[in-house]
């Protein structure tokens, strides 16, 4: 199903939920948002993308013109794009994150900061502060490939649940509440409150044909529920 925010001849704005590719990957054999909106009109355009795991904000072109400008607007510095993430450890209150960024030379998939990589600048500030936990609004100002998670990961506190650049350390209950917790009697084994690595594109703003455009997506459940219990047990 198809999470809809906006839709013009020119655009269409998704809601894209974690778990669910952007594009088709080489291989072709995962379903992905951009194959089911194929399937629905006929021809869509990629302008950019969100990691797998990455739940909100995904813009798609309808056309070739619409293509070009909405890609020239991603590739520059005009458009407004801020992400929601929780991250290991208490951050400082607001910083900026200056650092290039290039493809690890040897495993394939992974970003590195380095001197001779793309310019990549990312700006934060804190939202709430948890025990063991900060939650952060991200705004990024280049789009580089796993940008804010890298980035995260070079402060020294990465995205919580992130395989690639953190512990990979699914958050579990158990771990927030600690000597409160106890498993029901229903269930052999825990379930993870979060899953995969908490990161969601939250807003974006641009304009687009002399008019301004701001969409925004609220927070997923897997997230929210986390937040819930952080709110009550590590506040």
């Amino acid at each position: 199903m198809l999470d809809i925010i906006f839709e013009d001849e020119d655009m269409i704005v998704l809601n894209k939920p974690a778990g669910l590719l952007s594009i088709p990957d080489r291989f072709g054999k995962e379903h992905s948002l951009k194959s089911m909106l194929i399937e629905k009109y006929g021809s869509i355009f990629t302008v950019h993308r969100l990691d797998k795991l990455t739940s909100g904000l995904i813009v798609f072109a309808k056309n070739e013109s619409a293509h070009k400008l909405l890609s020239e607007l991603f590739e520059g510095r005009s458009i407004e794009k801020k992400y929601i993430g929780l991250v290991l450890g208490r951050t400082p209150q607001e910083g900026t994150i200056d650092q290039s960024i290039m493809e690890h030379p040897v495993k394939k998939g992974k970003m590195i900061t380095h001197a001779k990589g793309k310019v990549a600048l990312t700006t934060y500030e804190v939202i709430k502060y948890y025990k063991h936990y900060t939650l952060v609004s991200f705004q990024i100002h280049t789009g580089r490939t796993h940008q804010i998670r890298v980035h995260a990961q070079q402060i020294g506190h990465p995205i919580v649940a992130d395989e690639l650049y953190g512990d990979g350390e699914k958050l579990m209950l158990s771990s927030i509440k600690k000597k409160n917790f106890k498993l029901s009697k229903a269930e052999e084994e825990e379930r993870p409150l979060l899953a995969r690595h908490a990161l969601h594109a939250a807003s974006i703003a641009f304009e687009y044909k002399g008019k301004g455009l701001r969409f925004e997506a609220p927070l997923p459940k897997d997230v929210t529920a986390t937040l819930k219990q952080l709110d009550k047990w590590n506040a």
